[in-house]
């Protein structure tokens, strides 16, 4: 009876020590490639929370009768290709992660534009509730920054994790740990963009 017990005991432990070692990084890596999902949807609220107070800012320049046209079809234009430029947050590649930039990139831009064109409109200068949704906008372009580092940093640490041995060996027996695209800064964006806020 020992001699049957002993190697259904061993058996029962290497399948233990096994399973322990699977499982563990397994979920691991779950649990980290869920948290840069999470940070990606963060990233896209803030995004979403821009596109919202841009939308109600060019109702509020609209409201200028004379106001430049050209300027102002720009950011609609820009705003609403930003806003098609979706992307799945279990796959995200950096194809897919420099389009989503290049839009959102465009629509920095054209609003850069706009509110350099409204110092040439006292009336909308002191305009109170175009004021505010400055003020809401500049809070909103350091929110999209720090969550995209936090983006960043979350798929850092998963990339980091899938690729160490021997998790890349481990995981590599799965179909759903790919390494993850982080935001990079586009080119010629090492200087800050002169956006002023305030009217003189």
């Amino acid at each position: 009876m020992k001699k049957i017990l002993i190697p259904i005991l061993v058996l029962i432990v290497i399948i233990g020590i096994l399973y322990t070692v699977f499982a563990g990084r397994y979920n691991t890596a779950i649990v980290l490639q869920e948290d840069a999902k999470t940070a990606w949807s963060n990233v896209e609220s803030a995004y979403q929370r821009r596109s919202d107070l841009i939308g109600n800012l060019v109702k509020t320049v609209q409201g200028a009768a004379d106001f430049e046209r050209t300027t102002l079809k720009e950011v609609i234009d820009a705003r609403a290709k930003a806003t098609s430029v979706n992307i799945d947050p279990s796959n995200i590649t950096p194809d897919q992660m420099a389009q989503f930039q290049q839009a959102q990139g465009g629509l920095t831009s054209a609003l850069s534009r706009l509110l350099v064109t409204v110092e040439r409109y006292p009336d909308l200068k002191s305009n109170q509730n175009f004021l505010n949704l400055q003020t809401q906008l500049e809070g909103t372009e350091n929110r999209i920054n720090v969550e995209r580092n936090r983006y960043n940093e979350n798929v850092g640490e998963f990339n980091k994790f899938i690729k160490k041995f021997p998790n890349n060996i481990i995981l590599g027996l799965f179909d759903s740990f790919d390494e993850m695209a982080r935001f990079k800064a586009e080119e010629g964006t090492e200087k800050a963009p002169d956006v002023d806020f305030e009217f003189k």
